[in-house]
């Protein structure tokens, strides 16, 4: 298995001192201080020892609270596995799922972790193009051409990395149409559910009825609290699902971090967390704005404004260079870290990705190294 794309990149930039990151997916914020003091009081009351292997119950019971009244998905805490963060949620839900030689559907561009639990489970990576004329939804009309006797499961991600894009309602019930009519499972990576602008809206295809066996609710609390280094998530599924994956998570990690779901435990209960993330989405639609439009005053970048995550997806083909050579070239010369479009699959070739979740002065800083580099290659 290939090193990731993105991976590649900041090993590349170890080499280079003064390196600005528009490449890191992580929140810039820190954790809140609310849940910081819990996780410190979890130490101090012996939280150091072993927990379930699905988690703490108090927590998978705020977990089911919180999707039965913010995602309309009726749960209880028996549908609920706490994880060592998403990406061992879309590991263990996939090898829960997914068997050798059964087909999965997967967004290209996508999370470059998709096709590899996918390949880990023995099964086949089927992509699902996504277009910028479509404003990179997973459209249901493309899902359905792809569907075949072998097709096991739907891998969808909205917002989306790596390219902000928001599936409507229409999407997730198109989607949830195929999957009931094929008896096909859907693992919905939802862990930049809060992070939506200009009037988009999240949705869960675990609200749709007849989605209640089929979905598979992934999430985490490391972009919604910043919490990214507690490695704390959470998967939400039928019970049979759950009960599978529990087994799993028993012969391997065993548990999620003790005083870690503690952690978290106080960001879902303590009201303070809702200014928290209204305060950190105002600040990233801030950063957004400004750095679509500054992006698109660089010669051969076209920018069209995320809905949703903290990532701009920016079309470089008029540059006439490969993604990688472009990021490399980028990162040499403008000691700027980007990543290129081909680590997301085929389908991300003539992007780049750009995180805005640092500050303004820093992306003002790393998009004027740019539009430096560009001027130099391109004699303007």
């Amino acid at each position: 298995m290939a090193l990731s794309g993105i991976r590649r990149l900041f090993d590349l930039a170890q080499k280079t001192s003064g390196v600005i990151n528009f490449g890191l997916g992580e929140p810039d914020f820190d954790t809140p201080i609310h849940i910081k003091e819990a996780g410190k009081r979890a130490l101090d009351l012996g939280y150091t020892h072993y927990s379930p292997n699905a988690g703490y119950p108090e927590l998978r019971e705020a977990i089911a609270e919180k999707l039965r009244t913010e995602n309309n998905i009726e749960v209880t805490a028996e549908n609920i596995m706490v994880t060592i963060g998403a990406s061992a949620g879309l590991l263990l839900s996939t090898l829960v799922v997914v068997e050798p030689g059964d087909e999965v559907l997967i967004p290209d561009p996508g999370f470059v972790i998709y096709e590899a639990v996918v390949r880990i489970a023995g099964g086949k990576p089927v992509r699902v193009p996504l277009r910028e004329e479509d404003d990179f939804r997973m459209l249901p009309e493309k899902v359905n051409e792809l569907i075949t006797p072998k097709t096991k499961c739907i891998f969808i991600n909205s917002p989306h990395n790596p390219t902000g894009a928001v599936l409507e309602y229409s999407d997730i019930k198109g989607i949830a149409e195929i999957a009931i009519d094929n008896g096909i499972y859907v693992i919905s990576d939802e862990v930049y559910e809060k992070l939506v602008y200009d009037g988009a809206k999240h949705y869960s295809i675990a609200s749709i009825p007849g989605m209640e066996e089929l979905a598979i609710t992934v999430n985490a609390f490391s972009k919604t609290f910043a919490m990214c280094g507690w490695r704390i998530g959470y998967v939400a599924a039928s019970t049979k699902l759950i009960n599978e994956m529990v087994k799993l998570q028993q012969f391997t990690v065993v548990h999620a971090p003790s005083m870690a779901q503690r952690a978290a435990l106080e960001g879902l209960r303590n009201p303070e967390s809702k200014k928290f993330i209204e305060d950190m989405v105002r600040e990233y639609d801030r950063r957004r704005r400004f750095m679509v439009e500054n992006l698109n005053k660089i010669y051969g970048f076209k920018v069209k404004p995320p809905k949703g995550a903290f990532y701009v997806f920016a079309n470089v083909k008029e540059l006439g260079m490969t993604s990688t050579d472009l990021a490399e070239l980028i990162l040499s010369e403008a000691g700027v870290i980007t990543v290129p479009g081909s680590a997301f699959g085929p389908n991300g070739e003539g992007y780049l990705r750009f995180c805005y979740a640092t500050s303004i002065s820093q992306i003002e800083l790393g998009i004027k190294r740019i539009e430096g580099v560009i001027k130099k290659i391109k004699g303007l």
